[in-house]
C-alpha cells in the first residue's frame, strides 16, 4: 500500500520536473526567436485606439475613421483602408 503511493507521489514528482524543464527550455527558444527577428519600425503614423469605425467597400474591412483613406465619389465620403483598395473601388467605378 505505501509502495504504491510512493511511486504515485514520485510519478507525479518527475511529471512536474519535466514541465518545468520544458516550460524553460520554451521561453528560452521563444526569446531566441524574437531576438532574431529584425525591430519593427514605427511608421510614424500612431493608429487611434478608439473612435467611429467604418466599413472599407472594397475589401469589407473596418478601418477607424481617424485613420482611414477618405475619398468622396459623387458627393458621397468613402473610407478605405489602403491606397491600393481606394484605386480598386474607384476602378471600378468608373468602368
Amino acid at each position: 500500500m505505501f509502495r504504491a503511493i510512493f511511486e504515485l507521489l514520485l510519478v507525479v514528482i518527475v511529471i512536474t520536473v519535466i514541465r518545468s524543464v520544458l516550460g524553460i527550455i520554451a521561453k528560452g527558444l521563444s526569446g531566441a526567436a524574437q531576438a532574431n527577428r529584425p525591430a519593427q519600425r514605427s511608421s510614424g503614423q500612431q493608429v487611434p485606439l478608439s473612435g467611429e469605425l467604418k466599413k472599407d467597400p472594397a475589401c469589407g474591412t473596418y478601418i477607424s475613421a481617424a485613420s482611414s483613406i477618405k475619398e468622396t465619389v459623387a458627393g458621397q465620403t468613402f473610407y478605405f483602408c489602403s491606397k491600393q483598395c481606394r484605386d480598386k473601388y474607384v476602378g471600378s467605378l468608373t468602368r
